[in-house]
């Protein structure tokens, strides 16, 4: 499945809305960076494969330089050796040439795409880390609240027992 910067930005209007779902302004503002990301890397993958077609255009050049040097070379027997020698040579060097640039600059592609990747699982671990500890803040809270709810009951109790005279039964009433 192909996936663009602009389905994740249209994603937002897609993903329905819940009460107790996501932080929507954090979804967005998480969905906004992984699009400028995105459109980030298909830049460049269109630059790397308009220098990947550069090139294989300069080598077909190239190739096509060697075939009409060896058919001209053909009518000068001595000079068609030595001719021959230098084009393949110089063919070869070329060759060479642009096969260290396409690797080079596939390297610099597969880092590029490497180092894309860590800064992922960098962000995964970032979010589960929050996560964690948001657990744990709501978790905590939770725990207040029934500890409130705990010393709400327990006042309550203590007002059940007070009489409507504004005695505790048990208490009784001095002499006079």
């Amino acid at each position: 499945m192909d996936l663009t910067p602009l389905d994740i930005r249209k994603k937002k209007e897609d993903l329905r809305r819940s009460v107790r779902g996501y932080d929507v302004s954090q979804v967005d503002a998480f969905l906004d960076l992984v699009a400028e990301r995105m459109e980030k890397l298909v830049r460049i993958e269109v630059r790397l494969s308009e220098q990947v077609d550069l090139l294989r255009e300069q080598l077909t050049a190239f190739q096509e330089r060697e075939r009409a040097l060896n058919e001209a070379l053909v009518t000068a027997q001595e000079l068609r050796e030595e001719a021959r020698a230098q084009a393949e040579k110089a063919a070869d060097l070329r060759i060479r040439e642009a096969e260290q640039t396409a690797d080079d600059v596939t390297r610099q592609a597969q880092a590029a795409v490497d180092s894309s990747r860590q800064a992922l699982r960098q962000l995964r671990l970032r979010r589960a880390g929050f996560l964690r500890a948001l657990r744990g803040t709501l978790e905590r809270f939770l725990d207040e609240v029934g500890e409130e709810e705990l010393e709400l009951k327990a006042e309550e109790s203590d007002l059940d027992e007070i009489s409507p005279s504004g005695e505790k039964p048990g208490d009784e009433a001095p002499e006079e």
